[in-house]
């Protein structure tokens, strides 16, 4: 160490080349908020100095930019529906070299080996992959999951180098009741002097407090900027999310004043293979920022340096003496167009395309995890008399759903609204441990037409989700999942038309993320056109109508639930 720190010293004062300076480039200052040409030494992977210096290799930068590489605060990897590895290979090129991941998906499924096959999974990569450890499986305890995590099962993890902390408390009722096994998870993330990440949209007053009270620290579900207001008061850093089915950037960006901002910060937490490669990962963050008046410099400090303090990620985050040289070349500042990627002093990406080799690990674990108990051609018959009905209400562009009240009727196996308006029928099916639970309800506001659309993506436990207006599409619809172990389907006339298997645990495939694109885009086309209403991306939002920790009516393989009276309804 001794040698190093004098070596470095050497190269700072000029007195030993450097190995790589970056010559008359701009320099995006993120702790003064300044822009100003000079040099920026590189040496044994940290920046050594700014200022004027000489190397053994000089690149010219004259009209370009230099920033930190950027940093999500919150992603789930799983909802890119591609390996970590093939993860990085797309959002590197596109200027994020550090992600907090909560593998909260693949957990739910596969339990602890399902973390464990996330953090192998992101060895030997440039992307920095960091775990924050699924507090929350099952979310609650009103669904069958593939597993059931206790802080005892945590236990061999949280001092793990990579697990930064506890994942998002999703279950909030449990925390602020005291709950012994969420407490236990509590107490385990402090006595690893650990962080904690929040999840809990809505509650407001003493309920907050309370929550916040045991050493929350984030939060990045927020959808008003009165919400981040009185969590920032609190003393919480907040998340301005723009994933696939949520996107919040717009309505949180007036929550970052003067004296909030440096408590702001991005993520992406779910984002689908078809956003990241057409409007980018973080990139796409800060681009939306600037659009709506924030400036540059700024939203790259929310990036960078304010996600790198928030985690306590030391030596990353900013362009200075002894920081990591994870840094962005870009050649327009106003378009955020990145023209170079370096991770500690190496190219590792150019022009949108990643310039480092990838490797595939033993995933056999990972495998045959749909088990289901026979599906019956009578499966899903509703047994619903004609009158009022609770109906889950869609809403374009968004997760939260309305609880709706409705008069209904049964016309031969279909049910119609009190406006003449055909009903979907919604099914979720326990696919773990083949127990046979199936939940049935009915939805109101997709369109689908003559057929049927099943994901074994469901958020968070993961059980098949399946959406018709017949039952006999919904049961091809299942039946092709379980055969090919996981994945997205259409079914129409009882025959398949459509498939995207997702083999590793039903959440990801082994294809690329453009392929995984191509053949999802086709899907979606085929959807629209069997009448499914163009305000939805229907499998991002067949995938969450079954989460019951986001308002207000969602459905469990145990039934419709209730996330405002937390309580079953009919």
């Amino acid at each position: 160490m001794r040698e190093i720190i004098m070596s470095m010293i050497d190269v700072a004062m000029g007195r030993v080349k450097a190995q790589l300076v970056f010559k008359n480039i701009n320099v995006i200052n993120v702790f003064t908020e300044e822009i100003y040409k000079a040099d920026v030494a590189i040496h044994d992977g940290y920046i050594a100095g700014i200022g004027k210096y000489d190397g053994a290799v000089e690149l010219d930068m004259e009209g370009k930019y230099i920033c930190p590489g950027f940093i999500d605060g919150h992603v789930h990897i799983e909802s890119s529906m591609v390996t970590p590895a093939e993860f990085a290979r797309a959002v590197m090129p596109r200027g994020t070299m550090t992600v907090i991941a909560d593998p909260h998906e693949i957990a739910n499924v596969k339990g602890i080996s399902g973390i464990k096959y996330i953090i192998e999974g992101s060895e030997n990569l440039p992307l920095d992959i960091f775990i924050m450890l699924p507090s929350c499986v099952p979310s609650t305890p009103f669904e069958n999951s593939g597993s059931v995590l206790k802080a005892e099962d945590l236990l061999e993890l949280i001092n793990h180098p990579k697990v930064l902390g506890l994942g998002e408390l999703m279950d909030f009722t449990s925390v602020v009741t005291c709950e012994k096994n969420i407490i236990n998870k509590i107490v385990l993330a402090k006595n690893a002097h650990k962080m904690m990440d929040g999840h809990a949209p809505g509650i407001s007053g003493k309920e907050l407090n309370a929550y916040i009270l045991p050493g929350v620290r984030t939060e990045h579900e927020c959808t008003t900027a009165d919400e981040a207001i009185e969590r920032l008061r609190l003393g919480m850093h907040i998340m301005m999310r723009e994933g696939s089915a949520a996107r919040n950037v717009v309505a949180l960006l007036p929550a970052a004043n003067s004296a909030t901002f440096s408590r702001c910060l991005f993520c992406t937490d779910d984002r689908h293979p078809e956003d990241i490669l057409t409007d980018g990962h973080i990139d796409n963050n800060i681009r939306i920022a600037v659009r709506n008046g924030m400036s540059p410099v700024r939203a790259i400090q929310m990036a960078t340096i304010n996600a790198a303090r928030c985690y306590n990620l030391q030596n990353i985050g900013a362009v200075a003496p002894g920081y990591k040289a994870n840094l962005l070349i870009l050649n327009d500042l106003e378009r955020l167009d990145i023209y170079q990627v370096y991770k500690k002093g190496r190219l590792v990406a150019e022009n949108g395309e990643a310039l480092f080799e990838i490797r595939s690990i033993n995933d056999s674990r990972m495998r045959n995890s749909v088990n289901i108990k026979k599906i019956e051609p009578d499966s899903f018959e509703l047994q619903l008399p004609d009158g009022e009905a609770s109906v889950i209400g869609l809403m374009p562009h968004s997760l939260i759903t309305k609880k709706l009240k409705l008069k209904v009727r049964n016309d031969n196996g279909a049910y119609i609204d009190e406006t003449g308006e055909a009903l979907l029928k919604i099914a979720v099916v326990e696919r773990h441990n083949a127990t046979g639970n199936i939940g049935l309800g009915l939805v109101k506001g997709m369109g689908l037409q003559n057929g049927a659309i099943a994901s074994s993506v469901a958020h968070d436990s993961h059980n098949i989700v399946v959406i018709g207006d017949n039952d006999a599409d919904m049961l091809a619809a299942v039946n092709h999942l379980e055969d090919i172990g996981g994945g997205i389907c259409i079914a129409s006339g009882g025959e398949l038309r459509h498939s995207l298997p997702l083999p590793i645990a039903g959440l990801m495939s082994d294809l690329t993320l453009e392929e995984v694109d191509d053949r999802l885009k086709v899907m979606l086309q085929d959807a629209y056109s069997m009448g499914v209403s163009k305000e939805y991306d229907p499998f991002m939002t067949l995938a969450f109508l079954a989460l019951p920790v986001i308002p207000e009516l969602k459905i469990t393989d145990l039934g419709l639930f209730d996330t405002i009276e937390y309580r079953f309804v009919k």
